[in-house]
């Protein structure tokens, strides 16, 4: 497998990315916490570049191509993008408890069931055996409600303070949120919306939110996090 690391002379880590894709949102706001500095390929969708068709067929992002010691390591699956990186340094303590079922289980529902109710609610007219507003209700059943109840105990999904669960489904909160941004808002899930609006209003997610042009080969690197005045990672040793 041919990987193009011509853009990339330090051979830092490559991230293919798509600015508003959720799974990558969660993915660069693991990478920006770990301090772990990347090349950032910002891709554009409809037209995906040959250098990530190359290293990743499935061609979806994000993509995390790691070299170290001449080995080429592709990470396909955010989750394992979110793992690697914090696995090198987790300063906010993402990682403790990550294992525990309660945190395991808001990442499958998130990523199964309800990715599907999103999708549904979002794109009503390529799921008509339900009206937007059912699809809606489904959403709410399957996790906006039972995020409330335990919302309304603890501030976060980890408990005291955020967790991995927190961070890997904010992104699909937030664009939930997104497609009826008033039906949201007027709903009854105050701790609901104070979660999103914790993640919403951070720094971090404003980093995250950077926009980007779109990578061309022979372009000079664009670096996430971007290293002025950061004081942060330029490598991918722990």
């Amino acid at each position: 497998m041919h990987v193009d690391h011509s853009a990339s002379p330090k051979a830092l880590p490559v991230l293919y990315s798509f600015r508003r894709c959720p799974y990558a949102i969660r993915a660069r706001l693991a990478l920006l916490a770990s301090g772990v500095v990347v090349e950032l390929r910002e891709v554009v969708l409809r037209n995906k570049p040959q250098a990530l068709l190359d290293v990743s067929p499935k061609a979806t992002v994000p993509v995390l191509v790691v070299t170290e010691g001449g080995t080429v390591q592709v990470i396909e699956q955010s989750l394992d993008v979110m793992r690697w990186a914090l696995g090198k340094h987790d300063p906010q303590g993402w990682l403790q408890g990550a294992g525990d079922p309660s945190q395991q289980a808001w990442i499958g529902l998130n990523d199964g069931a309800f990715k599907r109710a999103l999708d549904a609610y979002k794109y009503p007219e390529r799921h008509p055996e339900r009206s937007a507003p059912e699809h809606r209700a489904e959403g709410e059943r399957l996790m906006l409600a039972p995020m409330e109840q335990t919302l309304a105990v603890q501030p976060f999904l980890a408990g005291a303070r955020p967790g991995l669960s927190d961070v890997a489904l904010f992104p699909f909160v937030r664009q939930w949120a997104g497609v009826d941004a008033a039906a949201f808002a007027g709903r009854p899930l105050p701790h609901v919306q104070g979660w999103l609006d914790h993640w919403l209003g951070s720094a971090d997610f404003e980093r995250v939110m950077a926009k980007w042009p779109a990578w061309q080969p022979g372009q000079a690197p664009v670096l996430f996090p971007e290293l002025q005045g950061l004081g942060l990672k330029t490598d991918v040793q722990p």
